[in-house]
């Protein structure tokens, strides 16, 4: 019965620390949309690898570590596999705005991914845009088309969702508070504002949304078997008037999807 008790205790012992140490990691493309994100964490620690700075500290009483990408997939898929390398995340949560496909979608509404897909990688011929899979260059396997977003956190996004107080949005006719709604999210290196693109992503890859980040991080884990999850706040609808809406948009879009991930941080 001592030997047990003590096996016991070690047992015990080992899960709580494990659990104590485990680690949730925030990113996000550009600094607005992790400035409020870094004003609300605790005992923050600058750690600098590969010239990528990442922010250790407290979030609403979980351990982070917080990072910029930049924009981009290549940068996206650097700095994930930094964060991967170095800090063992349990769970990695991307924070940031994007360009609105589904017409049901105004600038300022959420988007939950639940799946996550290249928009850009496969081949263009004269009848048009014909969509590959990647493939993990270790096992040669071809990865999904679509990307899954872990389950339980978008579980976890869509709960704390119901009675999350956002910031309302003022749009020509109105103020709004803004809709959430999980989807699909598409990624490309392009800034979209184009209407004829924009209906082909909806027709072809059912997106809620399109921006320049997503999918190269929903790589990165798969490939690594890191649970992931993209929250994108829509600054524009991606069509003509994208770069006058993404510059009105931005700062209320970048702030709503930083306080949807710091609640979904605070039920880890």
């Amino acid at each position: 019965m001592k030997q047990l008790s003590v096996l016991t205790f070690l047992f015990l012992l080992i899960t709580f620390s494990s659990k104590s140490q485990s680690i949730t990691g925030i990113l996000g493309a550009f600094p607005p949309e992790l400035v409020m994100l870094e004003s609300q964490m605790m005992h923050k620690k600058d750690t600098i690898i590969a010239q990528v700075r990442f922010i250790r500290g407290e979030l609403r009483g979980r351990r982070v570590v917080l990072a910029e990408t930049g924009v981009g997939k290549v940068n996206a898929a650097i700095t994930t596999v930094l964060m991967i390398e170095h800090f063992k995340p349990r769970e990695i949560v991307f924070s940031g705005i994007a360009g609105g496909i589904d017409p049901a979608l105004a600038p300022g509404d959420l988007v939950i991914g639940t799946h996550v897909a290249y928009h850009d990688f496969g081949q263009i011929d004269d009848s048009g845009m014909h969509y590959w899979a990647t493939k993990n260059p270790f096992t040669q396997k071809e990865n999904p088309l679509q990307f899954h977003c872990d389950s339980a956190l978008v579980g976890k996004a869509v709960q704390v969702s119901k009675n999350l107080q956002l910031a309302k949005v003022e749009r020509d006719n109105g103020s709004f508070v803004p809709a959430i709604k999980k989807g699909i999210i598409v990624t490309g290196d392009v800034f979209v504002s184009s209407e004829k693109t924009t209906r082909r992503l909806f027709n072809d890859l059912h997106a809620a949304a399109t921006e320049m980040e997503g999918a190269a991080i929903a790589q990165t884990c798969y490939q690594q078997n890191t649970p992931f999850l993209i929250i994108r706040s829509l600054s524009d609808k991606a069509d003509g008037k994208a770069g006058k809406d993404m510059d009105r948009f931005y700062n209320v879009a970048a702030q709503n999807a930083a306080t949807l991930v710091m609640a979904v941080v605070a039920e880890q």
